[in-house]
């Protein structure tokens, strides 16, 4: 392996500290759970389907390899003893196979980390699923991908067509890892030419100042933004020390109900799923009696910053925004406005430019100082949570289109979330073939009643395009 292949298999920096905060409580992986008709293929079926697409998703026969000494942040390396066996696996529910059974089956699966000495992903055919259906669950790393890239690697694995032929597997011998010295080496060349780029963009800046001073007051002040939202809360029920195991579960929508609404009230279909998710959190928190009207219900929203150079490739390209949700709002059209405001605010704040900054500076953090100091702050949050962030929410976009595993139609797709040390419940919505499915992951010791949140998102939703049904006619 040539020192250029070295340096361009490199975790990013936000990669790496994906990596570094998932300490075994606070499991980092995202997930799916996609439902088929039936019957299911057979697990050979399935092995050969996927042993034929590993060439276009070469990162999931690659497994995270460590600089010594944290000279350089981690890099992939092809596993020389790679075996799809251990990583696609198999299960069945219980007679008569409910939803009941497939969301503790979820949070059993959810609750166990990936092994750091193998690739980092799993993928479990469930049989047994109600009305003769069955189900996959892909499970990835968060420094593998991001929820954008992650829908793009569930594409290349399904079809368009309910025909197909499943294709033979491109040869395949794994490359021989690096040794220290490449190691060290490739990891300082890679440093070298981020500065170099961070170098060049200041010189391009210098040519155009005009240009550069107003990128740079824009950034300054969604900076000033982030610092300002990052003040601690007052406690809630869903705030603190979380622990190994997760609950989860899933409610869904008629995308064309959302659009309707989105007619009706000129907002976008992200303010409405924030708005079904903030009438979600205001019940589970009057369910744990917490005052609603006095909370502050601070969320980080991931926002994708993947551009068309990005596609395709399998890594995390998001900043952030942090928004307020209205769960003191009562009325859902009223709770619909001050979401719209709010989002509306944030955007203009130029937050998510001052959250790609942070990144990028992170790109040059050197990783002898940046893993130690991820590590300490990782054992302090067991003891002492941040209490700036309650929860996350995030939107996915999927395909408006019908997807097929081996000839069998894909129902559904269920997202799951990851959550960490101070925040109990994360959200996520992933929209497919003309639904929003919504996921709610929470922490199976404090916050088990997660259902509560996603069942009134989906009531929440059916109000809104009644009142939508009332401006249009």
């Amino acid at each position: 392996m040539t020192l250029t292949t070295l340096r361009a298999d490199r975790l990013g920096a936000l990669d790496a500290e994906f990596l570094l905060i998932d300490d075994g409580v606070g499991h980092m992986h995202l997930a799916g759970a996609c439902v088929f008709e039936g019957p299911a293929p057979s697990f050979d079926e399935l092995a050969a389907l996927l042993e034929a697409k590993f060439h276009e998703i070469p990162r999931y026969r690659q497994r995270v390899r460590t600089v010594p000494l944290e000279l350089g942040r981690p890099v992939w390396a092809d596993d020389p003893h790679f075996d799809l066996s251990y990583h696609l696996r198999d299960t069945a529910l219980p007679a008569p196979g409910d939803d009941a059974a497939f969301r503790r089956l979820m949070g059993r699966l959810m609750s166990q980390p990936l092994d750091r000495n193998r690739p980092l992903w799993e993928a479990w055919r469930v049989e047994g699923l109600e009305d003769d259906r069955w189900a996959m669950v892909f499970k990835v790393h968060h420094c593998m991908v991001d929820g954008i890239a992650g829908v793009g690697l569930l594409a290349a694995l399904l079809d368009v067509s309910p025909d197909r032929t499943v294709g033979s597997p491109s040869p395949w011998e794994p490359a021989p890892e690096p040794g220290v010295a490449a190691k060290v080496l490739g990891a300082w060349q890679g440093a070298v030419e981020d500065a170099r780029r961070h170098v060049g963009n200041a010189v391009s800046a210098v040519r155009h100042p005009v240009r550069a001073a107003a990128v740079t007051l824009e950034t300054l002040r969604g900076g000033g933004r982030i610092a300002a939202e990052l003040g601690a809360t007052a406690p809630l029920t869903i705030d603190g020390s979380i622990g190994p195991h997760r609950v989860w579960a899933h409610s869904s929508v008629d995308l064309d109900d959302v659009r309707r609404i989105r007619e009706a009230f000129g907002v976008t279909v992200n303010d409405v799923v924030l708005s079904a998710l903030t009438a979600g959190y205001a019940a589970l928190l009057r369910h744990h009696g917490d005052v609603v009207d006095e909370a502050v219900l601070r969320s980080l929203v991931p926002v994708s910053t993947r551009r068309a150079d990005g596609e395709g490739v399998a890594d995390n390209r998001v900043s952030l925004m942090l928004i307020d949700l209205p769960v003191a709002v009562a009325d859902p059209l009223e709770r619909l406005g001050a979401v719209r405001s709010e989002m509306a605010s944030l955007k203009a704040s130029h937050m998510v430019e001052a959250g790609e900054v942070v990144t990028a500076v992170g790109e040059l953090a050197p990783p002898m100082i940046v893993g130690p100091i991820s590590r300490w702050v990782t054992r302090v949050m067991h003891r002492l949570p941040q209490r700036s962030v309650s929860t996350v929410t995030t939107n996915v976009p999927g395909p408006q289109f019908p997807l097929y595993c081996l000839g069998r139609q894909m129902l559904a797709a269920l997202p799951y979330v990851p959550i960490t040390h101070g925040v109990r419940v994360g959200t996520a919505a992933l929209s497919y073939n003309g639904r929003i499915a919504f996921g709610v992951t929470g922490d199976a010791g404090t916050v088990p009643d997660v259902a509560i949140l996603v069942e009134t998102a989906a009531r929440e939703v059916a109000a809104l395009r009644r009142c939508a049904d009332d401006v249009l006619g």
